[in-house]
Order: structure tokens, then C-alpha cells, then sequence
């Protein structure tokens, strides 16, 4: 028996199973094993004996793990990875039944699995000599066991022509139009989207860029450059947004010591481009850029602290549903087997009505608890029994519920038990196709505007009702900060809709799905919630407006 390992990245998201049967003592014996993710495997297997019990049981055990495959590549790759072994092939095997079972199984028909399936994304901008090459470089030292890649602003500058070689000391390297911004945008959207890249390597001697290197897609891009926040178009690619602050003294000495010596140029030379074009370009360019950093490093590399403390937050992000690196309003609850064991039940079609509302009921409760802390509290001290001071918080009093009708009902009994006495509206949205959105009711509380909004609705699918009823809310006099949006399960789509739309609310769900089919259904999901949860049949439901 041969076994081969060979390293790629088509298996890279996904366990996979490995089999193979030893004879011992006239014995046969099924060993089964879990490869890890990114770990791809090609079998090569010789069996000497004769077809037995145990080969038709390492057959089966072979087809199943290859069909796991088969679900995550074409039929056609399967059959080049099987063909590209030398030995014998698994008796008896087919591909053709492979493609039926792929094809049985519902697949979602819109791309946003691999649209939200990105890297995080970090732009590092500041002055030039401000330091952002070594603040780069100790966050990769300290990200050493994630996958991360540097892009550097500096690859994307224009090649000179013949006419400016000749007064190159009249040109301004510091001016956005030095630099390519479309080649930029054309390697960065292509590492998001997984693909490998060549970017070009600028000669500061030459001013050309003739030398091109491979990038790999890595989990981490680091983007750094003098004006990588000048372009908005650049900054809606990062996730974080870093600006590196020296002081204009230091960034000189640095600039005179590393142009002298990489680039080969003269003090005079560098002090007149510097007072000629790089502390113009700096007040005009670069400076103005800093509003739109999330994070500002005084004294740049040598700040351990600022930096310490982005590397621990790229690691929490890292940790994260690759949605919620996208977009820091989203939380999806921490999962347990608890958790995944309720959404199972909720999930089986075969679940009765009295078990489906029993576990739905459970989840909702963890889902608004956990809505509930992200409201505002104030610090308290109360004394306890034994006469000690307890420093603790207190609630928020301005608070209100919103359900859109009719699956939103269904969290009313839980936001009821966990705030006795709060006041819940309702609002109705007639849904006519994926684009047909109708308000047709809406009653909540007349001081609506000055409360807290906890916004019901178990499914958050193509966003549309999400966006209709957020946006009544906000016609209400609610600010967008005030509003959060509980659901149980959120469809990719629905969450960039909602996000890109309000991104001051903040939406709490406890799973992210795949994503939706050609109907517009989420998946895998759990069916039309309403009807299941509350016993009526899809093609009996009548939209029925509440009396005013």
C-alpha cells in the first residue's frame, strides 16, 4: 500500500477523510483517519489480496470521502486527480454517480461564499520615511503563523518616459498621478478574490518597472504607500486602516539616510526634492488622509504597545466569520455544540411543531440576551447582604421592541422575558417576489425616537424587508446607532445589503448561512419559519392587517 501527499490548495477549506485497510495475522483490519485543512491528499493504492469483505468495506469508505469531494470540485478535477496515480484505482468506482449526487444536493445559485471568503485587508499610510515599512514588518514577524503579504505602493509607480528621464529631478513622485491606481486596484481586487498575482518591482534607478514577482493570496494583505487612503476607492478595499505619525525632523533624517544609500542620490538632490515636492505633497496630500485612519502610530516602529495591541486585534479578526472582519457591526454568537446541536433540530425538516417552537424558543432567548449587551449601561454601586459594596452596571430604561410580522412575533415572548414590561411595535411588510416590498402597517411606540430599538426577524435573506423597516425606523426619528437587528440566521447577501446601507447598526444573529438559491431562499436554512413556528401551511397564508 502507497499513500502520497501532495501539497495544494484545492483541498484547503475542508477535512478530509483517509482510509486504508492492513491485513495482520490473516486479519483485516479499517484504519480511518481526519487530514487537516490544507492538507490535500492523492491516493495511490495497491491491494494485493483477493476482494474481500474488507475492500468492499474500503471502497465504501473511499467513495464516501471522495464524494465529499466531488461536492467541493467538478467531477472532471476529481477524475484528473484520481488519473494522475500510477497504481491501482478503488475497484469498481464511477464518477458519473458523483455528478448525480452533486447535482441531487441544492447548491446556492449566488456567488457570496466566495465573495465574503476574503482576506483582511490592512492599509498602512503616513509620510514618506515615517516608519510604515517597519511597522509592516513587525506585524508580519508577529503574525508568523497566518499567511501575509505585503503590497507596497511604491510597485505601481508610473514608468517614466523618455522626455521626463531627462528632467527627472523636476518630477514630483509624491503627487497622486505618479502613481498607477488602476494596476493597483486590478492586483488588490484579484488577491481579495483568491487569485494569484505578478506585481511589478520599481527600479528607483532606472524609473522603470521591467522585474515582476509572484504573490500568492495569503489570509492578511498589507497594503502600504504614502497615499494608499487618498483614492476612496483603495480605502473601501481595507478592513483596517493604519496611519504611521513621525515627526517632519525625523522623517528627513531618515529620507536623506535611505536615499543616499538605496537609491543613490545626493544630499543637495534630496534636500531640494524635499523642499521642492515632498513637504508640499505632504500637507497636501498625504496629511489630510489621516481623518480616515482607524488607528494613528506616533513614532511608528518604535511603539511596541500601538502595535502589539493592532496585532491582537487582527488576531480576534482572524478568529471571526470572515463577515464580521468586514463588517465590525456584525456579531454572530459564539457556537457550541449546544448551539449547533439546537440549530440542527430546528433545521430537520422532520422536526415537529411542538419541538421546532420548544428549541427555536431557546435560541431566540440567547440571541436577544446577547442583543442585549450591546446596549448602553452606566456604572452602580449597591451594597449587598453581607454589607459590602458591589460595583456593578445598570440597564438601559429607554427601550423598546419592534417585530416585523409575522415571523418577528415569535421573539416577542423571549425580549418579554428578559425586559418585564417593555413596549413592542409591530410592522408589516408584504413581500410580492424578491423585489416587490410593500409596507402596508406599522404601529410603534409614539416616543419611539428616543429609545433603544430591538428589531425582530428571525431570517435576514435578501435584505429587502431588513432595509425597509430600518429605514421606517429612521423616518420614526431613531437614530441609526440606536437600532439593533436580531435575527437567527443571516444570508451573506442580506448582511452586505443591511451593513453597506446603515452601517452604524449593529445586528446580532446566531449562525451565518451559505447563502440563496434561484428562489431567493436562504440555505441551508430552516424553511418558511413562520409557517413552521406557527403551525399554519404556506398555501393557506393570507396577509392579514392588524385593526388600527
Amino acid at each position: 500500500m502507497r499513500i502520497q501527499f501532495y501539497d495544494s490548495t484545492k483541498f484547503s477549506s475542508f477535512y478530509v477523510l483517509l482510509a486504508f485497510v492492513f491485513v495482520c495475522n490473516n486479519n483485516s483490519h479499517l484504519l480511518l483517519f481526519l487530514c487537516p485543512p490544507r492538507l490535500s491528499l492523492s491516493l495511490s493504492l495497491s491491494l494485493s489480496f483477493s476482494l474481500s469483505l474488507s475492500q468492499i468495506l474500503v471502497s465504501s469508505v473511499l467513495e464516501s470521502a471522495l464524494a465529499i469531494w466531488s461536492l467541493r470540485m467538478d467531477a472532471k478535477s476529481a477524475v484528473d486527480l484520481m488519473e494522475s496515480s500510477s497504481e491501482v484505482h478503488f475497484s469498481g468506482f464511477h464518477m458519473d454517480g458523483f455528478e448525480q449526487r452533486k447535482a441531487s444536493i441544492e447548491q446556492p445559485t449566488t456567488s457570496e461564499t466566495d465573495m465574503y471568503n476574503q482576506p483582511f485587508v490592512i492599509g498602512v499610510a503616513g509620510g514618506a520615511a515615517s516608519g510604515k515599512t517597519s511597522v509592516c514588518d513587525m506585524i508580519i514577524q508577529q503574525l508568523h503563523d497566518q499567511r501575509v503579504v505585503l503590497v507596497n505602493q511604491d510597485s505601481f509607480y508610473n514608468n517614466l518616459s523618455e522626455e521626463e528621464l531627462t528632467r527627472v529631478h523636476d518630477y514630483n513622485f509624491d503627487h497622486p498621478d505618479a502613481f498607477d491606481t488602476e494596476q493597483l486596484l486590478l492586483v488588490m481586487d484579484k488577491l481579495k478574490c483568491g487569485e494569484a498575482v505578478d506585481i511589478p518591482k520599481y527600479d528607483f534607478k532606472s524609473y522603470k518597472s521591467d522585474v515582476l514577482r509572484r504573490v500568492n493570496p495569503s489570509d492578511v494583505i498589507i497594503l502600504e504607500g504614502i497615499l494608499v487612503f487618498h483614492d476612496p476607492r483603495v480605502r473601501e478595499l481595507m478592513n483596517m486602516k493604519i496611519f504611521v505619525d513621525t515627526d517632519a525632523d525625523v522623517r528627513l533624517a531618515r529620507r536623506i539616510r535611505r536615499d543616499t544609500a538605496e537609491k543613490g542620490r545626493d544630499i543637495g538632490a534630496v534636500l531640494d526634492q524635499y523642499s521642492k515636492f515632498v513637504k508640499p505633497a505632504f500637507d497636501d496630500f498625504i496629511l489630510p488622509t489621516k481623518k480616515y485612519a482607524d488607528i494613528i502610530i506616533p513614532r511608528g516602529g518604535d511603539n511596541h504597545v500601538a502595535i502589539d495591541l493592532i496585532v491582537q486585534h487582527i488576531r480576534t479578526k482572524l478568529g471571526q466569520h470572515d463577515l464580521c472582519k468586514i463588517y465590525p457591526n456584525l456579531y454572530v454568537i459564539q457556537s457550541t455544540f449546544q448551539i449547533r446541536g439546537m440549530h440542527t433540530l430546528i433545521r430537520d425538516a422532520q422536526t415537529t411543531k411542538h419541538d421546532f417552537v420548544f428549541y427555536s424558543d431557546r435560541l431566540i432567548r440567547l440571541v436577544v440576551e446577547h442583543g442585549l449587551g450591546h446596549l448602553p449601561f452606566t456604572e452602580k454601586q449597591v451594597v449587598t447582604p453581607t454589607g459590602s459594596v458591589y460595583t456593578g452596571v445598570d440597564f438601559c430604561k429607554r427601550l423598546c421592541g419592534v417585530s416585523v410580522i409575522r415571523s418577528g412575533e415569535s421573539m416577542e415572548n423571549a425580549l418579554r422575558a428578559c425586559c418585564k414590561g417593555i413596549k413592542i411595535g409591530k410592522i408589516l411588510i408584504h413581500r410580492e417576489g424578491d423585489n416587490g416590498q410593500q409596507l402596508i402597517y406599522e404601529k410603534v411606540p409614539n416616543d419611539i425616537s428616543d429609545r433603544h430599538v430591538l428589531l425582530l426577524d428571525p431570517i435576514l435573506g435578501t435584505g429587502n424587508s431588513a432595509v425597509q423597516a430600518i429605514s421606517l425606523l429612521i423616518r420614526k426619528g431613531v437614530p441609526e446607532s440606536n437600532i439593533i437587528f436580531l435575527n437567527l440566521i443571516s444570508a451573506p447577501k442580506g448582511v452586505h445589503v443591511v451593513c453597506k446601507s446603515f452601517p452604524r447598526i449593529k445586528i446580532v444573529t446566531s449562525e451565518i448561512e451559505i447563502g440563496l438559491n434561484e428562489d431567493f431562499r436562504v440555505i441551508p436554512g430552516m424553511g418558511e419559519f413562520g409557517d413552521r413556528y406557527f403551525g399554519t401551511d404556506d398555501d393557506d397564508e393570507q396577509v392579514v392587517v392588524p385593526a388600527q
